[in-house]
């Protein structure tokens, strides 16, 4: 089961790309850790599926979900689906710290470079915070697009200010009112 999941795995941290930051380098050097209740399918081309507490470790990746399933064609892995309530990903992007997402299905198309998260689909990242019903990520050009969310049916999106607080340098005091001398002992 470790070779039809290593696809899964590789298209999980490529889903961290979110930004022009990227997953620890490291990370795809580590050895796949998968953990599942059961699992049925192939090794080979075809579907394969993990079932109940599923667990996929790859360095600092960390994925989990109820359901996953792998699709690989001539050898390679072309799509796979995540299911869970909800499916979480986590993952430590190189200057930028922990990246996690969240939604009741993850769908990632490895031809197109395509990432969909479905169902109260919800992004941390230490620059921004995205969540909506649909968010859809080309990995290819860095695109979200997104849809639904809220109460009134909108996509939510909260980005960090450019100055954090504690970087800040301190200004000049301001000047004196005019007409008023400090008071200096003589």
């Amino acid at each position: 089961m470790k070779r039809a999941s290593h696809g899964l795995l590789l298209a999980g941290a490529l889903l961290f790309a979110f930004t022009p930051a990227h997953a620890l380098k490291s990370d795809r050097q580590q050895p796949l850790e998968v953990k599942a209740d059961a699992t049925d399918g192939t090794l080979g081309d075809g579907m394969a599926t993990l079932r109940g507490n599923v667990e996929i470790r790859q360095g600092t990746l960390l994925i989990r979900a109820d359901i996953a399933r792998v699709e690989r064609v001539e050898g390679r892995v072309r799509r796979f689906e995540l299911d869970g309530k909800p499916v979480h990903l986590q993952q430590e992007i190189e200057a930028e710290g922990l990246v996690s997402a969240q939604a009741l299905k993850v769908e990632y198309e490895v031809a197109t470079g395509i990432v969909t998260l479905t169902g109260a689909a919800d992004v941390d990242h230490p620059q921004y915070h995205i969540s909506g019903e649909v968010l859809r990520y080309d990995l290819n050009i860095q695109h979200f697009q997104g849809s639904g969310g809220d109460a009134d049916g909108r996509i939510r999106i909260r980005m960090n200010p450019e100055v954090i607080p504690g970087d800040a340098k301190p200004e000049d005091p301001p000047p004196e009112p005019p007409g008023k001398e400090s008071e200096e002992p003589g």
